[in-house]
């Protein structure tokens, strides 16, 4: 028994797109050639989305799915298989659109609720699978409605809960649902309005300022803020300005402020009604007109010298009967100098900062602007001097001077000269320095620096600084008279010279064997030095090198020279008359062997 499957198919009835709740019929034929006219046992499945809807076992070539009320959860890819024997072919899929979706059923927990309280809604689609997207509606009147939305993965209800808020009285809310399809989305209808009655707690607050909401500072001012209350418990009325509490009380159904109005004061205020999760806010506007003016403090200076006279004067435009007192600001406290609305004093140094005075009206006082007074010393006389120590530089090597005031009041102005040129200018407290990296070898013009501040007295220099200027050895060389061989015992001349180089210059003379050997150092003002070794010997051949040095502290080493003792004149004579003896003596001692031998 040989069967085959030609084609397997699937169909959909009406047609692949229908209206939800309309029947629906899934077909699946199989077309089989067999060998012979045989019963054969097919295993029909049916899929959805990849998952089993419908499974059957017929004896004939077709299948059918029935679903009699199509709902939206129906849509998706549709798949047949058939299983027969060992052998199992599919059909291509075909896409079915259920269009549209059921109305969903809201109902609400309360028909009637307070405000503060909330609404627990519940919204169903009895017939419908999940997922899907729920969207719930609070509906007021003359308003946008404010929607909520749900993602349901397993359920086909979901519940949420909305906010009663000042202001609701007669609420409804509606849902609707959403599904994703492949062609996009469905969307259901609007389920049924369901509406929700909510009743005041309490009254909107009344917030009230006496004598006045317009009143003058220096007077008296008073908040009463009131309201109306079903129960009692746990009520509670705040009073606020700019988000910061004036006053609260619980369980009240009136709370009552007061202070002295200032113009800070001027603003809005805000008197709220809390119980629960209700609040009800009533805003009142408040101005404070100004008493008087902020008083205006003057100086006869703002700047003078130790020792002058000083004089404060307060006043105020337009105003003349009120309290003043002077003082004197500092960061731990004002200092309080005297109550009057003049001060005349003689200042010093310490009398150096800030000043205000006060005025005072029916209780109100009012600050001026602070008037900065600088008192000063004038500057002593400068010092100059050269910040390494010694009035002396090195050629090539800049040159750092520093100018110093031990006395004055700051900031002080220092200049610094060269010759009749100003050089640098520098604005410190105490000192300043300056640095010349132009120094010339022949420079011979002096330094001086002068300073000066706010005192009336004016500038003071300094003396003249007179710097050395210290030329760098240069081009050290050694010579020898004689120079080469010398004999020994005879005496040996060395002159050690430079070139350039600021005196004193600090001279070396080194032997050089195996070690190097100090013979002779010596400092003089001069470019030279000679020294003289008295008896050579031979000992003191070897290599001759001088070093020199001034205060530059730069070691210039010349060229070295080899210097030969070798033996003296009447040395090689007194060894050749040696020599010519010997030679006498073996002659005659020869002679006479040769003449004994022969008388034999």
């Amino acid at each position: 028994q040989v069967f085959t499957f030609n084609t397997v198919e699937i169909k959909v009835q009406p047609s692949v797109k229908v209206k939800n709740g309309a029947p629906v019929s899934i077909i699946c034929h199989a077309d089989i050639s067999k060998s012979t006219d045989f019963q054969l046992e097919l295993n029909f499945t049916i899929l959805k989305d990849g998952k089993v809807v419908f499974m059957t076992v017929s004896e004939t070539g077709d299948a059918q799915y029935e679903i009699s009320m199509a709902r939206s959860s129906d849509t998706g890819d549709y798949e047949c298989t058939v299983q027969a024997g060992r052998k199992t072919k599919s059909s291509n899929s075909v896409h079915v659109w259920v269009t549209g979706m059921t109305k969903p059923i809201l109902t609400s927990e309360k028909k009637e609720v307070l405000e503060g309280e909330v609404v627990k809604l519940r919204c169903e689609l009895p017939e419908e699978a999940p997922p899907l997207s729920f969207f719930f509606r609070k509906i007021k009147m003359n308003s946008t409605p404010k929607e909520k939305d749900v993602y349901e993965p397993y359920k086909n209800f979901s519940v949420v809960e909305f906010s009663v808020e000042e202001g609701d009285n007669i609420l409804q809310f509606d849902c609707f649902a959403k599904r994703t399809v492949k062609s996009g989305s469905e969307t259901s209808e609007h389920s049924n309005k369901t509406l929700v009655t909510v009743r005041e707690p309490f009254i909107k607050p009344a917030l009230n300022a006496k004598p006045s909401s317009n009143i003058t500072e220096g007077d008296r001012i008073q908040f009463e803020c009131s309201t109306v209350v079903a129960q009692m418990r746990d009520i509670e009325i705040i009073l606020q300005k700019n988000k910061t509490i004036l006053k609260s009380v619980q369980d009240d159904k009136l709370l009552k402020y007061s202070a002295v109005a200032t113009l800070e004061d001027s603003g809005e205020y805000l008197c709220k009604v809390e119980q629960g999760r209700a609040s009800k806010t009533t805003k009142l506007n408040v101005v404070v007109s100004e008493l008087f003016p902020k008083p205006i403090l003057a100086a006869s200076m703002s700047m003078l010298d130790e020792n002058k006279e000083l004089t404060l004067s307060c006043s105020i435009s337009g105003f003349q009967k009120a309290n003043f007192s002077i003082l004197r600001k500092k960061s731990g406290g004002d200092i309080w100098l005297k109550n009057s609305r003049n001060l005349t004093m003689r200042v010093n140094v310490n009398d150096t900062g800030s000043y205000i005075c006060k005025a005072e009206v029916k209780g109100i006082v009012k600050e001026s602007k602070p008037v900065r007074i600088n008192v000063y010393a004038p500057v002593s006389k400068p010092t100059l001097s050269v910040v390494s120590g010694l009035p002396e530089v090195v050629l090539g090597k800049p040159l750092q001077l520093i100018c110093r005031s031990v006395m004055g009041t700051p900031p002080i102005t220092f200049r610094f000269y060269k010759g009749t040129d100003v050089k640098k200018t520098v604005i410190n407290d105490t000192y300043a320095t300056f640095l010349d990296e132009d120094i010339g070898q022949n420079d011979k013009r002096g330094y001086k620096c002068d300073a000066r501040n706010n005192h009336s007295s004016g500038a003071k220099a300094s003396n003249i600084l007179n710097i050395t200027v210290i030329i760098p050895i240069r081009n050290a060389s050694l010579g020898s008279i004689p120079y080469g061989e010398v004999e020994d015992g005879s005496e040996t001349a060395f002159l050690c010279s430079v070139k350039e180089g600021s005196w004193p210059i600090h001279f070396r003379i080194f032997r050089k064997t195996d070690r190097e050997v100090l013979l002779f150092e010596k400092s003089q003002n001069a470019d030279r030095v000679l020294w003289r070794k008295e008896s050579m010997n031979r000992q003191d051949t070897g290599t001759y090198y001088c070093v020199a040095s001034n205060r530059a502290n730069v070691d210039v080493k010349s060229h070295p020279i080899t210097i030969s003792v070798i033996l003296a004149a009447w040395q090689k004579g007194v060894i050749a008359a040696f020599v010519l003896i010997l030679i006498a003596g073996a002659a005659t001692l020869i002679l006479w062997w040769f003449l004994y031998k022969k008388k034999k």
